[in-house]
């Protein structure tokens, strides 16, 4: 079984944008299907993922209407807006360049680096 991981900071906002991106989804169906792609790596507790939902959904990255569930409860849906899709697409590419440059650098042999 992999060990969790804690994430970066800012990391967990562009994973919630990215799962919302495929469609509306609510808060529970976010953490597990995070759980599920990092195959148990990513494991965001509640007390992180519900504060993350509010303030992106507050920063206008996300809206939310309430819909029955697969199981006829009551939840939230988010789904992203037009400022959340720009901020996906930004984020993205600025993670992209870091994973980058840190996979250069870790690449470094020991001889290369004196």
């Amino acid at each position: 079984m992999p060990a969790k991981s804690d994430l970066p900071q800012g990391t967990l906002d562009l994973l919630i944008l990215k799962i919302v991106a495929l469609g509306p989804v609510h808060g529970y169906a976010i953490a597990q299907r995070l759980q599920q792609v990092s195959r148990d790596v990513v494991q965001v507790p509640q007390g992180s993922l519900y504060p993350a939902l509010h303030r992106l959904e507050n920063r206008g990255l996300m809206a939310a209407d309430w819909k029955e569930t697969e199981t006829g409860r009551e939840a939230k849906f988010y789904r992203l807006t037009r400022k959340g899709w720009a901020r996906l697409e930004s984020e993205s590419a600025s993670w992209q360049r870091l994973t980058e440059a840190v996979g250069l650098i870790l690449r470094l042999s020991e001889e290369g680096a004196e």
